[in-house]
């Protein structure tokens, strides 16, 4: 199965053989992704009010290599959704899980930090996880602005681009919403934990 119910555990990516087993969908992946998908989208109009869904589904039929990067996100737990149309007609989903997606935590970072760590590495880091589905970690722009649209992350919290003065540094910064505010954090790169994981976006 490509996805999975709310009651079953999300997967893991194997990073090692993602590059290699990168691909079209089969058909029946992708009915039953966009079947998803439009659920989704219909269920939460107040994310997307006056987009209409069959003009993101034939972006997205348009576009095979992104439908590949949906899969990714929602196999992993980050239940895409559309948040915003750009100017030039493309849309942008986001990971709109309740909590950081659960397949995409417990790693550090970025890879720099996750080769400076001597010991109990992670298995992967985020930036390059994002990379490898082919999505971008959310800004704090993004991140503040998928919150007006919800409440998310009130038990875990999310790594997000961290800006590159912070990163020669050594530091990353991750967010979450506690108290009724999103906070925004700070943290060794090559840190990781179990309620850490990444929200991604991606434009079609």
């Amino acid at each position: 199965m490509l996805l999975t119910s709310g009651k079953e555990k999300y997967q893991t990516i194997n990073i090692t053989n993602m590059a290699k087993a990168k691909s079209k969908l089969s058909a029946a992946e992708r009915n039953e992704l966009l079947a998803t998908l439009q659920q989704r989208f219909e269920k939460n109009m107040n994310r997307h009010k006056g987009i209409d869904w069959r003009k993101v589904q034939a972006k997205l039929e348009a576009n095979p290599d992104k439908l590949w990067s949906l899969a990714q996100m929602e196999k992993t737990g980050g239940e895409p959704d559309v948040v915003e149309s750009t100017k030039t007609g493309a849309f942008v989903f986001v990971d709109c899980s309740a909590e950081s997606p659960a397949g995409r935590r417990s790693f550090c970072y970025d890879h720099e930090a996750l080769e400076k760590r001597k010991e109990n590495k992670p298995q992967n880091s985020a930036v390059q996880l994002a990379e490898d589905m082919g999505i971008d970690l959310l800004t704090e722009e993004q991140y503040r602005n998928l919150q007006r649209l919800g409440k998310f992350d009130t038990k875990t919290s999310s790594w997000i681009k961290t800006p590159a003065d912070i990163r020669k540094a050594g530091g990353a910064i991750f967010c979450d919403w506690r108290y009724g505010h999103v906070f925004v954090y700070h943290n060794g790169a090559e840190s990781y934990y179990a309620a850490r994981g990444f929200r991604g976006s991606l434009t079609v």
